[in-house]
């Protein structure tokens, strides 16, 4: 598995501690984040990882901001994305199960680091569910 992650400001030390929890897995992660906590605009990380999961070349993709709203609405501008802010671990099980969530956005503010650890392994562990759900995510698209 191939996971993109990307981060603002806000996310570097949870970004930090989900590439060290992905990569002791095994996963191979391709980091578009920043490491800086300087202010920096997070549609130029995110970007790049939706079109990673767009274009195949990652599976999966996790995206970081202070509320997880902006990350999610640009990831979601491109075509195959469906990115879906959790901020549960439920949520994320959702998210997969029911939306083919193809991105998680985690909320750096409102989350701990270990809820959001949590919340990644809930969502790359959650298949969908397909059947009924696929009609609605089949409708999703513009």
């Amino acid at each position: 598995m191939k996971i993109a992650i990307g981060n603002d400001h806000a996310g570097p030390d949870y970004k930090q501690a989900i590439v060290k929890h992905l990569e002791s897995k095994g996963i191979e992660v391709i980091n578009h984040g920043t490491d800086s906590y300087d202010s920096v605009d997070y549609p130029d990380f995110v970007h790049p990882v939706a079109n990673d999961v767009a274009n195949g070349t990652a599976d999966f993709g996790i995206i970081i901001c202070g509320s997880g709203n902006g990350v999610a609405m640009t990831a979601n501008k491109h075509q195959k994305i469906r990115a879906a802010l959790c901020w549960t671990k439920e949520i994320s099980a959702l998210a997969r199960q029911h939306n083919d969530a193809n991105i998680i956005s985690i909320p750096a503010r409102f989350t701990a680091i270990p809820q959001a650890v949590e919340m990644v392994d809930t969502f790359l562990n959650t298949a969908f569910e397909g059947g009924r759900h696929q009609n609605r995510v089949n409708k999703i698209p513009c």
